[in-house]
């Protein structure tokens, strides 16, 4: 815990300065927020020699214990750490499952509209500028807060992502894992003029190329590599689509890994999750693809476990990004792979369903009293079998399991990866089909208009109708298409 005039200390509130906004071509603008800082967001000065000439502000719950993870999370352009702080659920989920988080702050000082310079070298390389900046405030956290060196998370939307994929380049020495929203892959941009290009298409280059510029952000560093969350709107005209690929190119590269996903499911808010797994059989990159979102961050206000944020400019109600991204690093019961205390059970899997069970089994863990399961990040049961059946689900829903083993004690050790039981009954699975835009205006999935191809039923704009352009759309519900281009529910047609 932390020692009372610690917490005093981090309960000093300045003010936040609302910055002007101007006209430049970096990422899409988004308002600020004009409310002062919340209570619970404080501003931390003294932090190191701050290159990048960053402001940082800190949500540290009074409750979490030296150790803890640490999650740094980037506004976008003509935001504030305040906006972030309010709206992207961060902090229920600090406050829920036991972290800190650190906001960083640009200003107008740095860029007319407040944009992290994920488009300069001289802000977003190694040891340069925001990027080591951003570097002194978590080494400033794991000082102050205790804040475990291994767990330590970057995320951001629009231009923080695009600095959150430059970050996860550059000091894959620091940052266990990331989440880019709406954001661009590491080093698309090199200049302020190339950065426009990226946001509307980036470069055609193979996944490879786009590994090569993770690789060299950081020349002769062979791994581990961070564990990445791609968060992306189908229907994003500011930071297009397409950057969602290349990400997922560039990350899976990194690893040594296919760009064909191990497996995909729905989720709520029209998204669809598909996840890219290393030779450990562990999750290492996963992409979320928000049908018909714009740009923006996916939050889902409500009270429930997986209800986050507020809406806001930019903060789109569809899905908890918040919730899932947390779970896809392990914040929820600790980190696979990681940890002390007993290893992780291995051979977790599923072994029937029905309309409201599901059954597990896993491999024994020497020294093991007793084994807990989890269902969603929350722990449903402690057994001292290696088997366990789950009973009062909803027909035709997904659930994600992990087990950890725990000694006499209690004391849980390393969480498994998880598996996903899918139960029986429900609504039919969603259909994907994968064809060019003259063959799906062909098969009754589209129509014509203008030149253009459109999905039948979400009159989305498919671009040229000819044999050379080609989506994925999906079905759900029958004769309503939507595009699915950055993944689709395994299973499908």
């Amino acid at each position: 815990m932390r020692p009372p005039i610690l917490r005093r200390l981090l309960r000093r509130v300045a003010s936040l300065a609302v910055c002007a906004v101007l006209p430049l071509l970096t990422v899409h603008a988004v308002p600020a927020a004009a409310a002062p800082a919340a209570a619970g967001l404080r501003q931390v000065t003294g932090f190191g020699s701050n290159p990048g000439n960053l402001q940082m502000f800190a949500y540290t719950p009074d409750d979490v214990a030296a150790g803890a993870p640490l999650v740094v999370a980037l506004h976008g352009c003509t935001q504030s750490a305040n906006a972030y702080y309010t709206n992207s659920g961060w902090p229920k989920y600090a406050d829920l499952w036991g972290f800190d988080v650190v906001f960083p702050q640009t200003t107008s000082a740095n860029n007319a509209l407040s944009c992290f310079g994920w488009f300069d070298q001289t802000e977003s390389t190694r040891g340069r500028g925001e990027a080591a900046s951003i570097v002194q405030m978590v080494e400033y956290a794991k000082q102050t807060y205790g804040s475990d060196g291994r767990r330590v998370y970057v995320t951001g939307l629009s231009a923080g992502g695009g600095m959150t994929a430059d970050l996860l380049a550059a000091y894959p020495d620091v940052f266990a894992g990331g989440s880019v929203a709406s954001g661009l892959p590491a080093q698309c941009a090199t200049s302020q003029a190339a950065a426009s290009g990226c946001q509307t298409g980036p470069q055609k280059l193979s996944p490879a190329q786009w590994g090569d510029k993770v690789r060299g952000s950081y020349p002769g560093w062979t791994g581990p590599w961070p564990r990445v969350a791609i968060w992306q709107g189908t229907s994003d005209y500011t930071v297009y689509p397409a950057n969602a690929t290349a990400l997922r190119d560039q990350w899976t590269d990194v690893w040594g890994i296919g760009q064909t996903p191990t497996g995909t499911e729905s989720l709520p808010g029209g998204t669809t999750r598909s996840v890219y797994e290393d030779a450990s059989g562990q999750p290492a990159v996963e992409t979320f693809s928000v049908s018909g979102m714009g740009h923006g961050l996916p939050v889902s206000p409500g009270s429930g476990d997986r209800n986050c944020g507020s809406t806001a400019a930019y903060f789109l109600n569809t899905i908890c990004s918040a919730y899932h991204t947390g779970v896809f690093w392990g914040l929820d019961t600790g980190t696979p792979g990681g940890g002390d205390g007993l290893p992780a059970p291995a051979g977790l899997k599923v072994t029937g369903v029905t309309d409201s069970t599901a059954s597990l089994t896993w491999n024994a863990v020497g020294d093991a009293a007793s084994y807990s399961v989890y269902r969603d990040g929350a722990k449903v049961t402690a057994t001292a079998s290696t088997s366990f059946t789950d009973t009062g689900l909803t027909a035709g829903a997904s659930y994600r399991y992990t087990v950890a083993a725990a000694d006499s004690s209690g004391a849980p050790g390393t969480t498994s990866s998880a598996v996903t039981a899918t139960t029986s009954g429900g609504t039919a699975p969603a259909k994907c089909f994968t064809a060019s835009n003259y063959a799906h205006v062909t098969a009754g999935r589209a129509h014509t208009s203008g030149g253009h191809a459109w999905a039948n039923g979400s009159d989305q704009d498919m671009g040229l109708y000819n044999v050379f352009v080609t989506h994925t759309l999906r079905e759900s519900p029958a004769g309503h298409f939507v595009i699915a281009d950055s993944g689709c529910q395994a299973g499908s047609s």
